[in-house]
């Protein structure tokens, strides 16, 4: 059973706002969804656009504490908050967090994203996907692979988010398909094809010479091996695959090993396939981990008080 409402998640992105409405449990209670991304806001607008979404929320269950996180904490977006580095947890996110008032009085609590400064060439950074880790819990050592167009591939240690590294796949795959030479011919509207997508993984596995293999989706389609229905899966095969690859020669999983994936942007599914082809077990997060992960950093940051309505 869902209890009352406690709190809001705001994921406020590049092309839309995002928002949860959760009880004391970080239960999805309602949800929203406008258009207001953060590249079409202008500039000095974010609170009038955030109050005017929320106002029935706050209309029926009175000046709830906020959290936001995602691309509005950034240099582009409402309040550029710095990132954390690792290791890092909920205190450490929450030491990090900047407060605001909104009108109404409720606590508006700007999250941070979080920094690998041992990553090479220069340091690593995301901005979200670490409450989806929080979310999901820091209770024991793991491998999290949260995917997207810039894939994350985490490692939690010792009750924290010790260590990351971005792929960033999804947006090879779009470029490949929008604007390349390569995948022209591909048919439209898209076609999925399965057996085409793990024929692609399995040319990643066998072969690093990415470059190369991409030019076989060009040349499969000349010589009339690959059909216009088959490549897009057979290149998304070969760039997701070359991810799991390249994250395997960097340690972050070994053959029959066993990793976690988390998030829910329409890719699990094609991940799952991925570590089965690279021998690697996977288990997946539930869909309030972002709610949850968001919740454990605002509890922090409130304080005790806050915490103790939020169990």
């Amino acid at each position: 059973m869902k209890g009352q409402p406690t709190s809001i998640v705001i994921d406020w992105g590049t092309t839309s706002l995002r928002a949860i409405l959760a009880d004391g449990r970080g239960q999805n209670i309602a949800a929203l969804e406008t258009a207001d991304g953060i590249t079409t806001v202008p500039k000095g607008q974010h609170e009038t656009i955030l109050m005017a979404a929320l106002a029935p929320w706050f209309s029926a269950h009175g000046n709830l504490p906020v959290a936001a996180l995602g691309m509005i904490t950034s240099r582009n977006g409402w309040v550029e908050v710095a990132y954390v580095p690792c290791p890092a947890g909920p205190e450490e996110l929450a030491r990090g967090t900047v407060r605001r008032k909104l009108p109404n009085g409720s606590d508006l609590v700007f999250l941070p994203g979080l920094q690998d400064s041992l990553r090479t060439p220069f340091p690593d950074v995301m901005r979200g996907e670490e409450t989806q880790i929080v979310g999901y819990g820091l209770d024991r050592n793991i491998t999290v692979i949260i995917p997207g167009t810039h894939s994350k591939w985490a490692r939690v240690k010792a009750g924290k988010i010790d260590s990351f590294q971005t792929f960033v796949t999804g947006e090879i795959f779009n470029l490949l398909i929008n604007h390349s030479f390569i995948a022209r011919g591909s048919t439209q509207p898209p076609v999925d094809d399965r057996d085409a997508y793990r024929w692609g993984l399995n040319e990643a596995k066998q072969s690093g010479a990415m470059s190369s293999l991409l030019f076989s989706a060009r040349t499969g389609t000349l010589a009339g091996k690959l059909s216009a229905d088959q490549l897009r899966s057979f290149v998304r095969g070969l760039v997701i695959g070359q991810e799991f690859r390249q994250a395997r020669d960097a340690g972050w999983f070994v053959e029959k090993g066993e990793a976690t994936i988390v998030g829910n942007d329409g890719l699990n599914d094609l991940y799952k396939q991925a570590a089965d082809i690279f021998d690697l077990k996977t288990s997946t997060g539930n869909e309030d981990d972002l709610t949850k992960g968001a919740l454990a950093v605002l509890h922090q940051a409130l304080g005790d008080a806050t915490a103790r309505r939020f169990p």
